[in-house]
């Protein structure tokens, strides 16, 4: 019997290479695409000796073509980071609205069943907490962030636009702050901040006065949940992260301790515009329809992450 064939986008950056490792140890070939724009092969460079492993170096908001058959399309192609999309902020919005389209039509074409990788961020700075997949969100779609969030909520109207009219499988996961190996040292996300500036004997930076909230999920918690709700016949999005939630001063601390170094301190910064105050996925539905929840405790993940940060920040 031929094996399953998935194609996943953004295959270079820290989600995608994680995601690669995941279907190509499930038995599936896999087929990886990559502008680099923020990926980098050294993320998958492990996976080129695999034949069942394919990577094409191309930008999705430009025609995607794929030859053979395709079972599964994962769209995981975009900048993720503040630092990225307030860069590359019509870049944002391409791959999220051309790219989205020029995938979605292969996965029409193929019939292969589609996913996006959606985010927290349509919930902006929420009024309601934690947040459910039936709040609609309170973004400011002028503002600086407004570039990722709104491409991301158009992603989910367009997908399910061809879900109901052209009757194409498709799944939406809304994914939460996810940690692990592999995050870039300078993406600007709370957590490689951390690390490299106590690995440095910097100031950790924290913005405004420490008390606004994340909750952080290991990466391969993410994966698993990710690809439970690949396989499951439910449409609708779907929340996947961890619900434990801890203020910006507590994470801290916890770097610190980890990382130990003397030379290390806070460093209290002025809050950015539309800074999120809260996050905290409400997970009912991945627990009842997937029988999905979080696994690795922070602890754990934390002491995992950190030993690939000894690895690739220079002090």
């Amino acid at each position: 019997m031929s094996k399953k064939r998935v194609l996943i986008t953004g295959a270079a950056g820290f989600l995608g290479s994680h995601l690669c490792e995941r279907f190509l140890s499930e038995g599936f070939e896999v087929i990886g695409m990559d502008n680099l724009i923020t990926g980098s092969l050294d993320n998958i460079a492990h996976l080129f000796p695999d034949k069942d492993f394919t990577y094409y170096h191309h930008d999705v908001t430009k025609f995607v073509h794929v030859p053979g058959e395709l079972d599964y399309i994962l769209h995981f192609a975009s900048p993720a980071s503040p630092i990225d999309y307030l860069q590359m902020p019509i870049q944002t919005m391409k791959v999220g609205s051309l790219g989205t389209h020029n995938l979605l039509g292969l996965a029409k074409e193929k019939k292969a069943r589609f996913m996006i990788a959606s985010t927290s961020e349509v919930y902006g700075d929420p009024l309601v907490h934690p947040q459910t997949e039936e709040y609609w969100g309170n973004v400011n779609p002028i503002g600086p962030r407004g570039v990722y969030d709104e491409a991301k909520r158009f992603q989910e109207a367009l997908t399910m636009a061809y879900h109901r009219y052209h009757g194409l499988e498709t799944r939406i996961v809304r994914i939460f702050n996810t940690y692990g190996p592999r995050m870039r040292v300078n993406d600007g996300r709370v957590l490689p901040a951390f690390f490299s500036q106590a690995i440095r004997g910097e100031g950790l930076t924290i913005f405004g006065d420490g008390t606004q909230t994340r909750s952080f999920c290991y990466v391969d918690d993410l994966v698993e949940g990710i690809y439970r709700l690949l396989m499951s016949d439910y449409a609708l999005p779907v929340n996947v992260g961890n619900p434990d939630e801890i203020t910006m001063n507590y994470f801290a601390e916890e770097i610190l301790r980890l990382v130990n170094n003397p030379n290390a301190f806070i460093d209290y910064r002025p809050l950015p515009e539309d800074d999120p105050k809260q996050r905290q996925p409400d997970i009912t539905k991945a627990r009842n329809i997937l029988g999905w929840e979080p696994k690795v405790q922070r602890a754990e993940g934390l002491a995992r992450t950190y030993e690939y940060f000894k690895k690739v920040v220079t002090v």
